[in-house]
């Protein structure tokens, strides 16, 4: 009798899709030894350049030229959907039509009736549908977590975000599916949702958004002669095409708890390749994260003396989580990157695949729903004025 295996796929060969490929290859080397054997089975990509190099890259058996390929393939259980957000609805639907449970990257689609559809099939099937919000498994945020929930910085007051990237500041980099899409399907989509996302998971759900500013820098863009890989360069020719949607996006929010929000996303913050930061403000602590330096936090609360009160800068180890079983050498100080986020999200995906309980879950479709009318209400908020936009509520939504 055969020993239980989960063959998996990536859709997309892009930046994040060999992330994604990268992660299922580690999964087994984290945490214990229950997750039964995973099958790297293929890369799908409409460049076969692209899907082809990210097989070899990252030991996949094959390379698919469509996203058809793999839901028809009988040797393949779970499956990354890392393509456009356009085309997310479509390539999820027809993944679980074919009996494959689906890991979706962030947004979950590009507009809320997309969105709708995808968790109405999530709850048809039965399939395992999450989102891959990937900064949720950072040690140190997970850290600040514990800390929030054990009340060693009272209730929080005030989370103050933001997401800068550089990617657009170029107006000549070429026009891709990031600047297409109505407004909110930019920067505000792109990157914010990891922020939107991030401070729920630290000051529960949005309740209402307000005072949104949305602003388009670069209003056109050359068309490419040569596909790229994320935000590269290649050649462009003189024709251009207008930019559809944001390259910055700020708004206020609050959240059920009580707290406050101030945010703050661009993809034109020039010298800033990925910058993401917050601080976290309570009654009796604060917290602070950088993803520049990922492998630490600051914390402050009330038990130093005066003399020695204020921020302390924190290295996440063995103590925190994550890393015990989750990285080859845990020790204070070592570090880690962006890869391991992956490596954990891939992990837990498979965890639900197999039906084990380990790490948290990853967020489900109907999270990703819930995200994507946080976002909807920023974008009508933006449109009439910065008036103040409550967040629909989203049956089946887990807790942040």
């Amino acid at each position: 009798m055969a020993e239980p295996s989960i063959g998996v796929a990536v859709v997309g060969a892009g930046m994040a899709g060999r992330s994604h490929a990268a992660a299922y290859r580690a999964a087994t080397t984290v945490f214990d030894d229950r997750l039964p054997a995973v099958r790297l089975v293929a890369i799908a990509d409409a460049n076969m350049a692209f899907a082809s190099d990210a097989a070899r890259r990252y030991g996949f058996a094959r390379a698919e030229p469509s996203w058809q390929a793999v839901a028809q393939a009988p040797d393949v259980d779970a499956v990354s959907v890392v393509v456009g957000n356009a085309l997310h609805r479509e390539v999820a639907e027809g993944l679980m039509a074919a009996g494959k449970h689906v890991l979706c990257e962030k947004p979950l689609a590009d507009t809320v009736p997309a969105a709708e559809a995808m968790v109405e099939v999530m709850r048809a099937t039965g399939l395992v549908g999450s989102v891959g919000y990937t900064l949720r498994r950072s040690p140190a945020v997970n850290a600040i977590r514990e800390q929030v929930r054990s009340g060693a910085i009272g209730e929080p007051l005030h989370f103050n975000g933001h997401y800068w990237v550089d990617y657009a500041c170029n107006p000549r980099a070429p026009m891709s599916w990031r600047y297409q899409g109505e407004p909110g399907s930019g920067a505000l989509a792109d990157i914010g949702t990891h922020i939107v996302d991030l401070a729920e998971f630290l000051c529960g759900p949005v309740r209402t958004v307000g005072g949104a500013i949305f602003h388009t820098a670069v209003t056109e863009r050359p068309v490419p002669l040569a596909a790229a890989v994320g935000h590269a360069m290649v050649e462009v020719g003189e024709e251009t095409e207008p930019v559809e949607n944001e390259d910055v996006a700020t708004f206020t929010a609050t959240f059920e708890g009580g707290a406050v929000g101030s945010f703050s996303i661009s993809r034109v913050a020039y010298g800033l390749p990925n910058s993401l930061g917050f601080e976290l403000f309570g009654e009796t602590g604060g917290a602070t994260f950088d993803l520049g330096r990922p492998a630490e936090f600051g914390f402050c609360d009330g038990t130093s003396s005066p003399a020695t009160s204020g921020y302390r800068q924190v290295l996440v180890g063995p103590r925190h989580p994550y890393i015990a079983e989750g990285l080859p050498m845990a020790f204070p100080g070592v570090g880690h990157g962006n890869s391991e986020l992956f490596t954990y999200q891939a992990r837990a995906f498979l965890e639900q695949v197999a039906g084990l309980k380990g790490l948290p879950p990853c967020r489900s479709f109907a999270d990703g729903l819930h995200t994507m009318r946080v976002l909807a209400a920023v974008a009508a908020s933006a449109g009439a004025g910065g008036a103040t936009v409550a967040v629909p509520e989203t049956p089946g939504r887990t807790e942040p």
